[in-house]
């Protein structure tokens, strides 16, 4: 996946949850609907989200330098990661707290009636095309996977949370609906209370999805099955004869760090052996393009 797709995906969220969130405030504004108050909340961190992955994507643009040798790819994993404890701190623990407030102190809506049913049509119209966006951004690098297991493998952390964001953002507004609507029926402020508090757990299991996945990938996930498999390929000929010993690890989404042990040819002098290696890195970084920073080490293969 390009980084390309991924700020595309994002600038459609920002710009859509912007314009959610201000629709959402106006709404609480006139209703006082907890759940209103929630989602405009939900929108808010959604967008401070976005921002932050943009910085992020920004910042692993810069080049390596003496402190950071192998530059700063991993960036957008730590702001992604930071959009998880926003997503949990911000959007669910503030959702449910509202739910817990609006349990004890219940109140229905008195007046505009209609002002929080149409806010929520026309917050999930402009959500549902911030997703159709990401989900055609993210097609090129799903391929024939699931989207489950898409986002469990991708190694490019902006799509996933957009497309994890998006839905969420979905689902938490037919909580918001199905809690409103009841309101107005039944004029029991509890059922308001129950939306906000239905959203608040939605985001909570978000965000600790995105934690588990964030975490991963900060402590450096190795290379696809597919990637390992063609660079052990590439490294193998033109004086090289085997593959001894082969790490592959992702220094960013665009980026993988090779270490491996190669077992020359016999009889290779020095100079010749120079020429396989510099030959063996070269292949790999056509077989592999995010292959570009490699360590290869001559050694024998010894039985057992």
């Amino acid at each position: 996946m390009s980084s390309h797709s991924g700020t595309k995906a994002i600038i459609a969220a920002l710009s859509a949850n912007l314009g959610i969130a201000v629709t959402k405030f106006v709404a609480f504004a006139l209703t006082g609907s907890s759940s209103m108050l929630a989602e405009s909340v939900h929108s808010v961190a959604d967008s401070g989200n976005q921002v932050l992955l943009l910085w992020g994507g920004r910042e692993a643009r810069r080049q390596p330098d003496a402190k950071h040798p192998f530059g700063y790819g991993r960036g957008r994993y730590f702001w992604s990661f930071i959009v998880a404890l926003v997503l949990f701190s911000v959007g669910g623990l503030f959702a449910l707290y509202e739910a817990y407030e609006k349990f004890n102190h219940p109140r229905g809506i008195d007046s505009w009636h209609w002002v929080p049913v149409v806010v929520v049509a026309a917050a999930i119209v402009m959500e549902s095309f911030s997703l159709r966006t990401a989900v055609r951004e993210s097609r090129p690098a799903k391929g024939d996977q699931g989207w489950f297991r898409f986002i469990h493998r991708s190694k490019s952390p902006e799509l996933p949370v957009v497309l994890l964001e998006d839905t969420a953002a979905l689902v938490g507004l037919v909580f918001a609906a199905t809690g409103i609507s009841m309101t107005l029926i039944t004029g029991d402020g509890r059922w308001d209370g129950a939306g906000s508090a239905a959203i608040g757990l939605l985001l909570v299991a978000v965000a600790a999805i995105l934690a588990v996945e964030m975490k991963s990938l900060l402590l450096g996930e190795a290379a696809s099955p597919e990637n390992l498999q063609a660079i052990e390929r590439a490294l193998v000929g033109g004086g090289i004869a085997s593959v001894i010993h082969l790490r592959v690890m992702h220094l960013g989404p665009e980026e993988l760090l090779v270490a491996a042990k190669i077992e020359p040819d016999p009889g290779l002098g020095l100079a010749e052996l120079a020429q396989a290696i510099d030959a063996a890195e070269a292949r790999s970084r056509a077989a592999v393009p995010l292959s570009q920073t490699i360590y290869l080490e001559p050694d024998l293969r010894r039985a057992g």
